[in-house]
């Protein structure tokens, strides 16, 4: 196992009574030492076999930020971005949007459980206010995007989203991943290409750009086989139920040689469930050496926070990381990452605990 250095582990997020999870559904953004993460904010509600949020009371977004690396947070609830929720989108309009300022960060997709819209939001004061919701385009199918994106220049950015569509071989999702880029600031939309090209679940990629142009993205895997007929499966559905099944879970590491036209398999990064826990999706980073991280979280018989390392581009990974493995129960993850400048790691994400039984949102500060 590779050795890395634990420095701490600091509460972003704790209420007794409250549900805090699913960063990667949010977003993260940095400068310098100022973090900015968000995450769903609801009640809890204990369930065996779902997430411990009660989706009968308000499911809002909220942001905390540090100031000091990640060491202290502070929560704020932001009016401005839960717009997404509330409003309808508009189209950009004008010079369109500055990709380039400084204080800039961008937000895709619904704050809510369900994120299915294709709305986005931009801040130009690093997340205190949000304007929009501003529209992106309607492709094939219904939009189930987050948040991850690559400047390019004050009017170029590279988007990769998800959408639902037909022959994904996974019983209750069917998302899969693309990538698309404007070059006037949003004004329009080019699709660019399919990630994946098989009928196995893609959603949630997290994307670094190398020097050489190349982009590595990780992305959320899932293939279901089903263990009754198509038949029985429909009728359970219909009844309201789950059809048994086996889970593939993995990450699944993928590359780019044209700035996102055209992808290639690569590896796979990680297996994020060996129980039917429906996986985990991934958080990756570029190092200033050059080396990339990727964190996820693992859902299994001892679920936990792990990570591994590539020291060429994505194509192989050392051994795995554990962050932490005291996890209470699999409703764990959801990681986002940043690097500090010092070249610490911060990788955010929903937790629960003995001591905190609710999950709430826990950040790990480490030295690869």
């Amino acid at each position: 196992m590779d050795k890395v250095h634990v420095i701490k582990n600091t509460v972003v997020y704790y209420e007794p009574g409250m549900f805090g999870g699913w960063p990667a559904n949010a977003g993260v953004w940095s400068w310098g030492n100022e973090i900015l993460v968000g995450f769903h904010l609801g009640y809890y509600r204990e369930y065996p076999d779902t997430h411990c949020v009660d989706r009968d009371r308000p499911i809002t977004i909220a942001l905390a930020r540090s100031l000091d690396g990640g060491e202290t947070w502070t929560v704020e609830h932001n009016h401005d971005i839960n717009k997404l929720n509330t409003e309808e989108g508009k189209p950009v309009s004008g010079e369109g949007i500055n990709f380039a300022h400084p204080d800039f960060a961008l937000k895709v997709g619904k704050s809510t459980v369900s994120i299915k819209n294709r709305t986005f939001m931009v801040s130009y004061d690093r997340g205190h206010t949000w304007e929009g919701p501003y529209n992106l385009p309607q492709y094939e199918g219904e939009m189930t995007a987050r948040t991850d994106y690559i400047v390019e220049g004050p009017k170029s950015c590279l988007l990769f989203l998800s959408q639902n569509m037909k022959g994904i071989d996974c019983i209750h999702y069917s998302d899969r991943a693309f990538a698309v880029r404007t070059d006037d600031g949003g004004l329009t939309w080019e699709m660019l290409g399919y990630i994946t090209d098989d009928p196995a679940r893609s959603v949630m990629p997290s994307t670094v750009s190398l020097p050489d142009g190349t982009l590595v993205t990780a992305l959320r895997r899932r293939r279901d086989t089903l263990l009754v007929s198509p038949e029985e499966a429909e009728k359970i559905k219909a009844e309201g139920g789950k059809p048994p099944c086996n889970q593939d879970n993995w990450i699944e590491i993928r590359g780019s040689y044209d700035r996102g036209r055209t992808w290639e398999f690569f590896t796979r990064g990680a297996v994020t469930s060996t129980v039917g826990h429906n996986g985990n999706p991934p958080a990756m980073v570029a190092l200033p050496d050059g080396r990339l991280v990727l964190a996820y979280g693992y859902r299994g018989p001892v679920s936990a926070i792990k990570a591994r390392i590539s020291e060429d581009g994505g194509k192989t990974w050392g051994d795995e990381i554990i962050l932490r493995d005291d996890a209470r129960t699999h409703d764990i993850g959801y990681p986002r990452m940043v690097v500090r400048p010092d070249g610490k790691l911060v990788t955010i994400y929903y937790y629960t605990t003995k001591d905190m039984p609710e999950q709430h949102i826990e950040a790990t500060i480490w030295q690869p």
